[in-house]
């Protein structure tokens, strides 16, 4: 004889208790979600010119990666819009301070070779406001990421810099937009 499932006693009192731990989860999932800028500030309402960084490091190239990872970060956050620099309401410039290179580990069975460095980059970030040249934003920010070398120092680190760029532009991004000024 085959019965019913609803005609069990605590079966009916199961689904009920499920049903309202999904639904308490689910109202407490969205919480810390909200749509929008995280800036409070209207989407696209104000408009900010990145220009090139300065490089004060041997490292070449740093800054073309930087300007691309910082203009990609801005128009996915939403806030600011890009624009040139005579139409722009903030004025972003910067002034690569250093990279280093730290091990991080070593290979398992040759401890005289590194397997992974942390890269680390700091920039001196100024945000100047065009109409009236009161300075925003003025400070040091860095980023950080891991390298594995897997056959040479160069290589690794050319394919690592665009990841330190967008970490030090995911950074900048937002104190500029959440952090006080």
């Amino acid at each position: 004889m085959i019965r019913n499932r609803s005609s069990f006693p605590g079966f009916r009192r199961g689904v009920g208790a499920l049903a309202a731990l999904v639904l308490m989860v689910g109202s407490l999932c969205g919480c810390a979600y909200r749509l929008g800028t995280t800036s409070g500030l209207e989407p696209g309402s104000r408009s900010i010119a990145v220009m090139p960084f300065e490089n004060a490091t041997y490292e070449p190239r740093v800054t073309e990666s930087i300007s691309t990872a910082l203009r990609e970060q801005l128009q996915q956050e939403g806030t600011y819009k890009l624009a040139r620099r005579d139409d722009a309401d903030v004025i972003l410039t910067g002034v690569v301070r250093s990279i280093t290179r730290s091990e991080q580990s070593f290979q398992f069975q040759d401890t005289r070779h590194v397997r992974d460095y942390r890269l680390e980059i700091v920039a001196q970030v100024t945000a100047t406001e065009r109409g009236t040249g009161k300075k925003l934003l003025e400070r040091e920010l860095g980023g950080h990421t891991t390298m594995r070398v897997l056959s040479d120092l160069p290589s690794a680190e050319r394919q690592a810099m665009p990841l330190l760029a967008a970490n030090l532009a995911r950074n900048i991004t937002s104190v500029l937009v959440d952090g006080s000024w």
